[in-house]
């Protein structure tokens, strides 16, 4: 019997919800810890390293599984279990293996949850991002109040104040624990990695995604102390984020009705070519609250168009028995070695100029992503999958 497609909206608000008290504010944290910016960045670099290769174990483990919620059940509770343990440790070989274990378990889960939201969507996978938008939801709800509770209660209460989210993501993830393998009657076994890498599409897709996700390395890492260096409180730094995850939720909302009507070539280059300004305009007049705004207005586009889009191609080139490795694949070589990558450069800069130029080195990263994706040409579309 399938699980109601609401019981992944709910999922989807858990798990993001937690992702919103840690990654806006773990920086801080370890600000607090008394620890420098290269350990800020080994900490995220750490994080996005683990998706490299927790992903692509974690989705041949499912694919072998007569069971595969279960898998999604014990990877929420390894996690959260994991991220108790920031409350005990405070050197940074302590943290970064806790990060280590943490960030496997963590990031293990959303490539299988991915693929199991797209299996259920069957045929119309263009409504993604009706689901997908209430994972923005909860960021929202967490990120935007958690600059203010750190300012009020201290950094020193990061960790028991994220604990609760962890506990409701493994509540959500219990409506799934008998959904049954997706698997076809011809697709017994995994996949072979290698030959969905040399499948037609996939290498331009993968690079593409990798090159973007590294460019949103300062981002994530050091944008509350980027701002907070230019004046910003706590309770306007959370704004801040609330706003991008705002208009994020609107874009994820029309997604379907955009990528139907122009399709995901120039809906894409559009997302890049904005996002390359978000980033000069982060990095030279970060000072100015009211630009401040409107760039992170741009976060709509820059991050969930562009997701959206992804996510569509991915649903043409990884049918259902293979959509869990597909997943894997983007997660491990995209985001994680993305990840990696755009944390330790946008760490280097930080040390080296502070966050003009991580931002400006952002930017950088963002053109050559346009550049490569303007220089793929797209493959035909279909109603079902607009690749």
């Amino acid at each position: 019997m399938r699980t109601p497609l609401r019981h992944y909206a709910v999922f989807y608000f858990c798990f993001y919800a937690a992702l919103g008290a840690y990654t806006p504010y773990v920086a801080r944290f370890v600000d607090y810890l008394g620890f420098s910016g290269l350990v800020a960045g080994g900490m995220l670099g750490i994080w996005y390293a683990s998706r490299i290769v927790a992903p692509p174990l974690w989705s041949r483990a499912v694919a072998k599984s007569p069971t595969p919620g279960r898998w999604l059940l014990a990877g929420c509770a390894l996690s959260g279990l994991a991220f108790a343990v920031f409350g005990v440790v405070h050197t940074v070989p302590q943290l970064f293996a806790v990060m280590l274990l943490f960030g496997f378990f963590y990031n293990a889960v959303m490539p299988q949850f991915e693929a199991m939201t797209l299996s259920a969507l069957s045929d119309q996978p263009e409504h993604y991002g009706r689901l997908r938008v209430w994972g923005s939801v909860g960021f929202l709800v967490v990120a935007g109040t958690y600059g203010a509770l750190l300012d009020r209660y201290g950094e020193q209460w990061f960790v028991y104040a994220s604990l609760p989210w962890f506990v409701l993501m493994l509540w959500a993830a219990w409506p799934h624990r008998n959904e049954p393998s997706r698997r076809s009657a011809g697709s017994a076994t995994a996949p072979a990695l290698l030959s969905l890498w040399r499948r037609a599409g996939v290498r331009p897709l993968l690079f593409l995604a990798l090159i973007t996700q590294a460019s949103f390395g300062a981002f994530y890492v050091f944008y509350t102390l980027h701002m907070q260096a230019n004046g910003h409180s706590g309770l306007a730094i959370g704004g801040l984020w609330a706003l991008g995850v705002l208009v994020e939720i609107a874009l994820f909302w029309h997604a379907p009705r955009l990528i139907r009507r122009y399709g995901t070539q120039p809906l894409m280059a559009l997302c890049l070519g904005i996002t390359v300004l978000r980033w000069i305009v982060t990095a030279l007049l970060a000072h100015s609250l009211p630009i401040m705004l409107a760039a992170q207005a741009t976060h709509a586009l820059g991050f969930a168009l562009f997701h959206a889009c992804v996510m569509q191609r991915m649903a043409g080139l990884f049918p259902a028995h293979e959509a869990s490795a597909g997943q894997g694949m983007m997660y491990g070589f995209s985001s994680g070695l993305g990840g990696v990558l755009g944390a330790l450069i946008a760490a280097g800069l930080w040390e080296w100029h502070g966050g003009m130029a991580a931002f400006l080195g952002g930017a950088v990263l963002t053109g050559l992503a346009l550049a490569l994706l303007l220089g793929t040409r797209a493959k035909p579309t279909t109603p079902s999958a607009m690749a």
